[in-house]
C-alpha cells in the first residue's frame, strides 16, 4: 500500500497502518537520537516522544514532504527539547582554522600535525576512529551535532538538511563546515594525545 493510503488510514485512527508507516522509520530516528544525545536510554525515551507525538499530530501532516521527513523533523525537534538544558556553547569562527590564522591561546589556526580526514564518510567506517568521533560529537554544541550527523551520517544533501533544521541553505552549509572543522581539530588533538604518550613510553 502506498505513502499516501496508509496516512489515510492513520488519520481514521488505524494503528497498523501508522505502524507501517513509521516501520521504515524508526531504526534511523533511534540513531539519530543516539548520536544526538549519546545515551541508548535518552535515545529510546526520544523515540518514542516521536512517535506519539507523530500520533497526536498525524491530522497535522500536509504530505508536502515525505512521511520520513516529516517525522524526522519531529525527532529533530524533540532531540533538542532534550538537549536544551545544555549549557550553550559555540564554535570557533571558521578563519581560526585557516591557515596562517591566530586561533584560540595564541596558536596558528593550520597545524601541520591536523588530522587529515579527506573523506568523512570513509573515516566512519573505521570503527576505532567512530568511538572517538563518537567523543567528538558528544563535545559539539547540539545544533552543530545535527548538522555533521544528518551530512555525514545519514548522508543527507544540504538542501534536505536546511529544510529540516530551518535555515537557509547558505547557513547550513557553514554550519557542516564548522562542524566538520572542529571534529578535524578534536581528532587530530586526541591523536597527538594518544600517539605522543605512546612515544614517550619508549624513551
Amino acid at each position: 500500500m502506498n505513502e499516501e493510503r496508509l496516512v489515510a488510514r492513520a488519520r481514521t485512527g488505524d494503528f497498523k497502518a501508522f505502524a507501517e508507516l513509521i516501520s521504515a522509520h524508526k531504526t534511523k530516528i533511534y540513531n539519530l537520537a543516539l548520536k544526538m544525545t549519546g545515551n541508548p536510554h535518552d535515545a529510546e525515551d526520544i523515540v518514542q516522544e516521536t512517535l506519539l507525538k507523530a500520533i497526536d499530530k498525524i491530522d497535522q501532516f500536509r504530505q508536502e514532504a515525505s512521511f520520513g521527513t516529516w517525522l524526522y523533523t519531529i525527532a529533530l525537534n524533540q532531540s533538542r527539547t532534550h538537549l536544551a538544558r545544555q549549557k550553550h556553547t559555540d564554535l570557533r569562527p571558521i578563519e581560526e582554522y585557516l591557515p596562517g590564522s591566530a586561533g584560540p591561546r595564541g596558536h596558528q589556526g593550520h597545524d601541520p600535525r591536523l588530522f587529515d580526514w579527506k573523506d568523512p564518510h570513509r573515516i566512519l567506517e573505521d570503527n576505532e576512529l567512530r568511538v572517538i568521533i563518537d567523543d567528538a560529537l558528544a563535545s559539539l554544541p547540539a545544533n552543530y551535532r545535527e548538522a555533521f550527523v544528518l551530512r555525514y551520517i545519514d548522508e543527507l544533501p544540504i538542501k534536505e538538511i536546511a529544510t529540516l533544521i530551518g535555515e537557509s541553505v547558505a547557513a547550513t552549509k557553514s554550519r557542516v563546515l564548522r562542524a566538520r572543522l572542529a571534529l578535524r581539530d578534536f581528532l587530530s588533538r586526541a591523536f597527538e594525545d594518544r600517539y605522543g604518550q605512546e612515544m614517550s613510553g619508549l624513551h
